[in-house]
């Protein structure tokens, strides 16, 4: 059970990093506007989301790779602060974009499991 769930987190890991640069406009939304070069914030986390799943999937890489997502997440985190105290997410239900919150410590600690 341990490997599969390594791989789906793998998988989804890498699906979103690709999600970066196929619909770019919803990621591009969630950054808050005092960070400077939104396209280049979500392009350059796109690729680091996708190699980072990657080396997931290798023994050699995969705690580095935890680590690194680890680190994504937490700098990320204020994206997600962002989009549950900001007006323009209004019209998201407000328990998803506040439940985005503690996903990310629920993210991390799976993450974690893999150091």
């Amino acid at each position: 059970m341990r490997l599969v769930l390594l791989y789906i987190m793998a998988a989804l890991y890498i699906f979103a990093g690709i999600m970066h640069f196929v619909k770019p406009d919803g990621y591009l939304a969630m950054i808050p506007p005092y960070l400077p070069a939104h396209k280049a914030l979500v392009f350059g986390s796109g690729v680091v989301e996708i190699i980072l799943g990657i080396g997931l999937l290798f023994p050699a890489t995969r705690s580095w790779s935890s680590i690194g997502l680890i680190l994504l997440l937490i700098v990320v985190f204020p994206a997600n602060i962002y989009m549950a105290t900001s007006s323009r997410f209004r019209k998201l239900p407000r328990w998803l974009v506040w439940g985005r919150l503690p996903l990310q410590g629920l993210l991390i600690w799976w993450a974690w499991q893999y150091v």
